[in-house]
């Protein structure tokens, strides 16, 4: 049975409205809050951070203190590191505040109206075709594309109806969602994840996925997309390692954004009481399987993953019928659209090269300008954009659609491996390019320069232009993909 909705219109001319934007922080919790149920609707919520909580909880009295350490502490140090972690943790604070981050930005150069209304309705027609620009679609939506793209998703699907979704709460929690992710990351931001969610569209719409996922299976997918790299910093797992903040010591340098982008999906599905209807030992099974999904995303787990793909695809023994197997295909796929940009059309993957590589470039500036070892690839006078970009597709991107293609043979697995095999041959053409030289410049130092580009080292991730920008203090979001 198909579903219909008549999909909610946001006020493009204006802001979404404050008081559905109220929040401070990511965390909340209250002393007579259930573990599951609603907040108290009497009390004031409070919330720093992206989990949920009771105060009997040990993580809530845990970040409790250490707020108070980084709050009210007046202590000085000189090492380097400290002081990051202090920046880090204030700008995070600056940044989760609901009293500047609910600041209405203003439009530029045009107000939205009808017209454009109506070209984002026609673009999501078409919200299935692997060229879909979200770019576009972002600014037709006046910034609001992952709210308008995952609604209309789980309208398409009949999930609200299905799952008896409060239309409200949806709506409130995918305000949410959108509003915790950092705008002001070049790449881990709203769009990424839009872009992410709609490239898991895609692959639902598989023949071997379509014929045999679950609704629920749906459902996760579509969430888990849409909020795999919630409340990311800017800035990779290494880099909150080594500046011993709070969230490396709290999930044990394991998995660390990946554990906060779950903990904060989790803290606004209970916050919004967006599945309170369901049975508690359903919601906590929907959490939990969410958070599956999400830690799937680790690049460092890459190979683990691949391995096992790859052996199930040998071994021709993966039964879509089974709960468990479709689960990890619904992981594959995730870990797939998390890293697609490669096997996006040219006009569309170098967007994304850029924009990665200028938060990696971001980084780096950040720790020379802290005098800590600089990470791989964040280095803008050693890096360049294809290097970067080559490397990311020889290394990973590469092997894993290759192995995908073997299980969905289909004519999208086609155009992904030959959109990627274009874009590597153009990143290379751009490489093999002389830089211009300017007149005053001597013949010995451009040849330096163009033997240092040459030899940088050529593994990682998605790129952006190698020339500087000014970079933030501290970058507010990140995942290490």
């Amino acid at each position: 049975m198909e579903v219909c909705y008549q999909l909610p219109v946001l006020p493009l001319d204006r802001p979404v409205p404050k008081h559905v934007l109220s929040r401070r922080g990511a965390i909340s919790f209250s002393s007579s809050s259930s573990l599951f149920g609603a907040p108290d609707p009497r009390q004031l919520s409070q919330r720093r951070g992206a989990i949920s909580y009771d105060s009997s909880d040990q993580t809530a009295l845990y970040i409790r203190m250490l707020a108070r350490l980084g709050c009210g502490s007046t202590s000085a140090s000189s090492d380097p590191e400290r002081r990051v972690h202090r920046l880090l943790s204030f700008q995070r604070y600056l940044h989760s505040s609901r009293l500047l981050r609910g600041v209405p930005q203003q439009i530029p150069l045009h107000i939205l109206d009808e017209d454009y209304t109506g070209q984002a309705r026609c673009m999501l027609e078409k919200v299935g075709n692997w060229n879909f620009d979200i770019f576009l679609f972002d600014r037709l939506t006046n910034g609001n594309s992952l709210i308008t793209l995952t609604f209309h998703l789980l309208n398409q699907y009949g999930l609200v109806e299905l799952f008896q979704l409060d239309m409200v709460k949806l709506w409130r929690f995918l305000v949410m969602v959108q509003e915790d992710y950092h705008s002001d990351n070049p790449y881990h931001n709203a769009v990424h994840a839009a872009d992410v969610t709609q490239a898991m569209y895609c692959y639902l719409r598989e023949p071997m996925l379509a014929k045999s996922l679950t609704s629920k299976d749906i459902l996760l997918g579509l969430l888990a997309a849409a909020t795999h790299d919630l409340d990311h910093p800017g800035v990779n797992q290494p880099f909150l390692i080594k500046t011993d903040h709070y969230l490396a010591t709290l999930y044990r340098n394991t998995s660390v954004l990946e554990n906060h982008h779950w903990k904060s999906a989790v803290g606004l599905l209970r916050e919004t009481g967006l599945f309170s209807h369901l049975p508690a030992e359903d919601r906590l099974n929907m959490e939990r399987d969410l958070g599956s999904l999400i830690l799937a995303t680790d690049i460092s787990r890459q190979n683990d993953y691949l391995s096992r793909f790859r052996l199930h695809l040998d071994q021709e023994n993966l039964c879509m019928s089974t709960a468990s197997h479709r689960h990890f295909v619904l992981q594959m796929a995730l870990k797939c659209a998390d890293i697609c940009n490669p096997c996006r059309p040219w006009e569309l993957s170098k967007q994304w090269s850029e924009k990665v590589t200028e938060e990696f470039f971001q980084q780096g500036d950040i720790e020379k300008k802290h005098k800590l070892e600089v990470s791989p690839l964040c280095d803008r006078e050693m890096n360049t954009v294809g290097n970067i970009q080559i490397g990311f597709m020889t290394y990973v991107a590469e092997p894993l659609f290759a192995e995908w293609a073997r299980f969905c043979d289909t004519r999208l697995s086609q155009t992904m491996l030959g959109h990627m095999g274009l874009n590597k041959a153009s990143w290379g053409g751009l490489q093999q390019e002389p830089a211009p030289v300017s007149e005053e410049a001597e013949p010995s130092t451009a040849c330096a320069d163009k033997g240092d580009a040459a030899t940088a080292p050529s593994d990682g991730s998605t790129a952006t232009t190698a020339g500087g920008t000014s970079s933030k203090e501290i970058p507010q979001g990140s995942r290490e993909s």
